[in-house]
């Protein structure tokens, strides 16, 4: 399953299933601070960013408020997909 996860200005395009509250923030916790060389931990690796999907593909999306304001493009593919029946979890 593809889905976005939005964390304040920020968003990952993710493989996996939607996250529950506590690793959804967990998973933005962890990628949005740089650690060369850090392994993913155990309770996070169902979850990978990925760097080609095609927006048809999000089946779910997470918004998690953050430092900073979702940008327009991100918010117009939030209004797509909750147009298209996407639940947007937050």
């Amino acid at each position: 399953m593809l889905g976005i996860l939005v964390y304040g200005d920020n968003h990952f395009i993710v493989s996996g299933p939607p996250p529950d509250r506590k690793t959804a923030l967990a998973l933005a916790r962890h990628w949005s601070v740089i650690q060369i060389g850090a392994e993913t931990p155990a309770e996070l690796q169902a979850w990978t960013i990925t760097s080609r999907a095609f927006r048809e593909d999000l089946e779910w999306a997470f918004v998690i408020p953050g430092e900073g304001e979702t940008s327009a493009a991100v918010a117009a593919l939030l209004a797509e997909l909750a147009a298209r029946g996407v639940t947007i979890d937050g």
